[in-house]
């Protein structure tokens, strides 16, 4: 059963336990690289049950998922009120052949994207983080509520590949 987007946003806002979202943000890429380190590519590539993402596809979807956060914020910057388009990350990852992308040039995309949108936050003014985008399944989303929604987005994955590499061979 697919959950619905309210049901996505309390889980991913769930994941935060009151953490800051920043410090998580600032933190992810160095955790996930740390991760993997050890992991072979194969390992990397191995799905852990079918229908589920690799290692290597969740770090190709982190890697895409920054670029999308960022070009949305820069669009709410841009013009407040902005209508927020949804994408199917099922069809991202088949069209855009995650389960043959390398681990670690996706980690390193994702590094860089998300050290140019953290650049962006922390020149924020109050004002700004305040400014809204409307997501056409989730409604009004503001600056701070993506931020908070991407560090949630962070934990999640995080505790997926932290499974995903400590799991046994079979």
């Amino acid at each position: 059963m697919q959950e619905t987007p309210q049901e996505y946003t309390q889980r991913m806002l769930g994941n935060l336990k009151g953490q800051e979202p920043m410090t998580i943000q600032a933190a992810t890429p160095k955790k996930l690289g740390r991760l993997i380190a050890r992991a072979s590519a194969a390992k990397l590539r191995k799905r852990p049950a079918p229908g589920k993402w690799s290692a290597a596809e969740i770090l190709a979807h982190l890697a895409d998922s920054e670029i999308v956060t960022g070009w949305r914020m820069r669009q709410i910057l841009g013009a407040p009120g902005t209508p927020i388009q949804p994408f199917d990350q099922d069809a991202w990852a088949a069209a855009g052949h995650y389960e043959k992308r390398d681990a670690r040039k996706s980690l390193e995309q994702y590094r860089v994207a998300r050290e140019g949108n953290l650049a962006l936050l922390k020149s924020l003014t109050a004002e700004q983080w305040k400014h809204h985008g409307m997501h056409a399944e989730r409604g009004v989303e503001t600056i701070e509520h993506i931020t908070y929604m991407m560090a949630g987005h962070d934990l999640n994955h995080t505790a997926q590949i932290e499974r995903i590499v400590a799991a046994k061979k079979r």
